[in-house]
């Protein structure tokens, strides 16, 4: 048997002991649990300090466990599922039996997804069952995309890490609610608008509020240490300098087009041209300004096509309201 079998069926164990286990895929870590043990999804809540109303995602195997978990299975819900399962692409249906409300923040609606990552596929096999696991960090905070990210800032919290490398995409899944007539994304993120509109044939809705809650729609979320602060492109370098100045450790993410200007900063990110490599990077950057003593990052939002819509999401509520102390 090879280590990582060693290590998947080790996990599978701890779940099924009611334990928790931090496990890769391809959009961020997931701090894990069985879906079906209430007193087990209970703790993802207490470890991360998660409000019990938030509701979680379970990861199931394969497309065609869907039925087992949801009590019904709309057409246009099946059609995404055969397209972009396993993928970053959640959908949001009517809760099955199986499903304790602890896991759905209460709701009757369920968000599941089959995650497109070697490791955790083997896991959710191993382990013969659904999988609730939301970002392995703290509630608000900056998702982990390494197991070490996972294990600096949960520690012994989690009772098993493991370890599959980083994160492809970067970013968390799109959640896209398909309760209704019509579809909608309730949150930006790896499965772009596009891609679903063109498997659709019909507009998808990106709406700024929805009666479904769903993860990652906390008014502040994916939140560094630092404070961030949202500037149009054109002025990211005179707002940098400026707080800098004023007596900040100021970070910077210098949009592509501005990569030959000289920054008056204590740290700068120089972003990647592709939105495909910036939500790939995008937490790992802000972690990176955090490690390096930034107290205030200033950032623009980049064209909200593609992967750029989950990386402006992410960006506007990492600036968000910040709990008072």
């Amino acid at each position: 048997m090879t280590a990582i079998a060693t290590e998947i069926d080790r996990a599978a164990g701890v779940l099924r002991a009611g334990g928790l286990v931090a496990l890769p895929t391809e959009t961020v870590y997931g701090l894990g649990a069985n879906a079906e043990d209430p007193v087990a999804v209970a703790r993802i809540f207490q470890v991360k300090g998660r409000p019990p109303s938030h509701p979680l995602i379970v990861h199931i195997a394969a497309a065609d466990q869907l039925d087992d978990w949801v009590e019904e299975v709309p057409a246009t819900a099946r059609l995404l599922a055969e397209h972009f399962w396993p993928g970053p692409l959640t959908l949001v249906l009517r809760r099955g039996h199986r499903v304790p409300l602890e896991a759905t923040g209460g709701l009757e609606t369920v968000a599941v997804r089959v995650p497109d990552h070697p490791v955790a596929l083997a896991l959710l096999s191993a382990f013969g069952g659904g999988v609730t696991a939301p970002s392995a960090n703290r509630f608000g905070s900056v998702s982990p995309t390494t197991a070490d990210h996972v294990r600096a800032e949960l520690g012994d919290a989690v009772d098993f890490v493991l370890d599959g490398g980083s994160c492809q995409v970067g970013v968390e899944s799109t959640i896209v609610d398909v309760t209704g007539e019509t579809p909608s994304i309730l949150r930006p993120g790896g499965v772009t608008r596009e891609d679903l509109e063109a498997v659709l044939g019909y507009p998808v809705a990106v709406p700024s509020t929805s009666g479904v809650r769903v993860p990652g729609q906390h008014p502040s979320h994916y939140a560094p240490h630092a404070r961030v602060v949202l500037v149009e492109p054109e002025q990211v370098v005179a707002e940098a300098e400026l707080a800098q100045e004023a007596g900040h450790q100021v970070g910077v993410f210098l949009p592509p087009r501005l990569a030959d200007a000289a920054v008056k900063a204590h740290a700068v990110v120089a972003l990647p041209g592709s939105l495909d490599a910036y939500a790939h990077g995008l937490y790992g950057f802000l972690r990176e300004l955090d490690r390096q003593g930034c107290d205030l990052i200033v950032a623009s939002l980049p064209v909200e096509e593609g992967l750029g819509l989950a990386v402006a999401n992410r960006l506007r509520r990492a600036a968000g309201p910040r709990p008072s102390a």
